[in-house]
């Protein structure tokens, strides 16, 4: 029987020929991740096993990126206990303030994953690097912890469903529309504990960023992990961000696939997925006026260059409108700092938005962006659950770098295309 990309993977780690749907198996880790939320639960269950270091002090890394730079005694306190493990185990890739970003941008840029690789992290969005032809999927702490003293993980191998990508994305269009468009039409259990393969002709008008983002949000379909086809851009990536020599995995002509799902990307239209469900998503011909009191541009999921420059592009010479607050938020600070270069922070600031430090802040509720009673935020995060970014009674519209800056623009929830004058 043939087999999928990710069951590849997951097949050499273990050791194994082959391995099947539902097979349970204990593989080889190729990196351990953790944050400053997660990885002090870890720490403490590794504590509890006895060992006097971690399996690989190279393969281990912790990004200090949530409630950093600290907001109150308990992020610091939290902090303080990553800081203290990752120097007494001597672990390489540690990342606080100053060096840091947002864990999923900056593991890519730091070439801290490849083509091939398998990767565990203590955060769900974790399933990112599948972009780069990995399997990377999120874990408990405790399988965290596990992971940083033998270097092993448990798992069921997922079945797939097959993303067929043809045609190519047009104008303000980006990879956020295509996934959430995807989880509009599947639900948010639409791929439970599946692997999401994304492959076919269209792959080539995507670019990483566009697949980072994809790949990033399959996790909001249910799925084990999302992972796209390795072609020249991937390895062009991989090589620009020095990361190690790739393996590339292609599924077989025979491979089994629960599903097939065909996506014309000349078809796709700006989306925005309404509270309180990531399904719920809309294309503007079916969205009435709604007017927003906050933006949010950044996240793990949309806070790349590519999507500072999608924002800018649409914020250049215009003003935010008075009654919504815009927050921006570079993923890393390379990232802030090209952005800086490329004039783009001056932008910003000229149309009325505030850019911050690199920081998950408000995507989870945290601080530098909290919602209030009623109030109502177009952002490019990637949750909008009840109480996700403040108050229960807030609203949560999920959108594209360049949605949420027309939305910034106008006040309302507005398409790039209208704001832009683009001609469909």
């Amino acid at each position: 029987m043939g087999m999928t990309m990710t069951q590849k993977i997951l097949a050499h780690h273990a050791g194994l020929e082959s391995v099947q749907a539902g097979q349970l198996i204990l593989a080889n880790l190729d990196l351990v991740l953790g944050n400053d939320i997660t990885s002090p639960v870890a720490i403490k269950e590794f504590s509890k096993l006895g060992k006097d270091s971690v399996f690989d002090r190279e393969k281990i890394t912790m990004v200090m990126d949530h409630f950093v730079p600290n907001k109150d005694i308990k992020a610091a306190q939290q902090c303080k206990m990553c800081r203290d493990f990752c120097m007494e185990k001597n672990i390489t890739h540690f990342y606080d303030v100053g060096r840091m970003g947002i864990e999923h941008a900056l593991l890519p840029e730091k070439g801290l994953v490849t083509a091939g690789n398998l990767v565990i992290g203590a955060d769900s969005h974790t399933c990112t690097y599948g972009a780069l032809g990995a399997f990377s999927t999120g874990v408990g702490s405790t399988d965290m912890a596990f992971g940083m003293a033998t270097g092993k993980a448990w798992f069921k191998v997922p079945s797939a469903i097959k993303i067929n990508l043809t045609g190519k994305l047009r104008k303000y269009v980006s990879g956020k529309d295509v996934i959430l468009n995807l989880i509009g039409k599947i639900g948010v259990d639409g791929a439970l504990y599946k692997s999401l393969e994304f492959d076919g002709e269209g792959l080539s008008s995507l670019t990483v960023s566009d697949r980072l983002c994809m790949a990033n949000m399959a996790i909001e379909a249910g799925a084990k992990n999302g992972i796209f086809a390795v072609d020249e851009l991937t390895l062009e990536y991989l090589e620009n961000h020095n990361a190690e020599k790739p393996v590339i995995y292609k599924a077989d002509d025979n491979a089994q696939y629960d599903e097939v799902i065909d996506i014309n990307l000349s078809e796709i239209e700006p989306t925005v997925a309404f509270p309180h469900l990531p399904e719920n998503a809309k294309i503007f011909r079916d969205i009435d006026d709604i007017e927003i009191n906050q933006v949010v541009i950044g996240s793990c999921t949309n806070g790349r260059l590519e999507d500072l420059i999608s924002a800018a592009e649409i914020l250049k010479g215009r003003k935010c409108a008075e009654n919504v607050r815009v927050i921006i938020i570079p993923a890393t600070q390379k990232i802030y700092l090209d952005a800086l270069r490329m004039g783009l922070i001056e932008i910003f600031i000229e149309s009325g938005a505030v850019v911050s430090t690199p920081t998950c802040g408000p995507c989870l509720g945290g601080y530098m962006g909290i919602l209030a009673e009623g109030e109502k935020a177009v952002t490019t995060t990637n949750r909008n659950f009840v109480g996700r970014m403040g108050h229960p009674e807030s609203e949560i519209y999920l959108a594209s770098p360049a949605t949420a800056a027309a939305s910034a623009v106008t006040g309302k929830i507005t398409s790039p295309w209208e704001v832009m004058n683009y001609e469909v």
